[in-house]
């Protein structure tokens, strides 16, 4: 894999995508909910998925999909709307691809193409965050006796 130097950048420099993902949700108009979350916990959950994104993009979504359900569960318990929290990871993806770009190592053709593999597979991979996460928040919404029945 080509872009396996850029994940290893990614996750060595977890916190300025952080501190920028953090700038973004806290000036999103359209997160009041979310923006309700502490720091620490929005910055918490930024260095987990960035931390594990080599692991993340290298396995099957089988393996860190229960990490996403149960994001989607804490979510809905907390009250924040779905399309907030789909939104977030939207805005986490977008930061991690903006910080890539931003470091400049698109010189060559061989560096654009493993940008372009990097953000293929980041995309890929949020996708799935995003069907995980809305079937646990789902679950969560389900009354025990009807979970019990599917």
């Amino acid at each position: 894999m080509l872009s396996a130097r850029l994940i290893q950048m990614i996750e060595d420099h977890w916190q300025p995508v952080g501190a920028r993902f953090l700038r973004q949700i806290r000036s999103a108009a359209e997160l009041p909910q979310m923006q309700t979350l502490p720091d620490s916990e929005l910055l918490d959950r930024a260095h987990s998925v960035v931390r594990n994104l080599g692991h993340w993009l290298t396995s099957s979504h089988k393996d860190w999909g229960s990490y996403y359900e149960n994001l989607g569960r804490t979510r809905r318990h907390e009250g924040i709307p779905l399309c907030e929290v789909v939104r977030a990871l939207q805005i986490l993806k977008d930061t991690i691809v903006d910080f890539v770009r931003d470091q400049g190592f698109g010189k060559t053709s061989v560096d654009l193409y493993a940008e372009e593999e990097l953000e293929h597979l980041i995309s890929r991979c949020f996708d799935q965050a995003v069907f995980h996460v809305v079937h646990g928040y789902e679950a969560a919404e389900q009354p025990v006796s009807r979970r019990a029945a599917v």
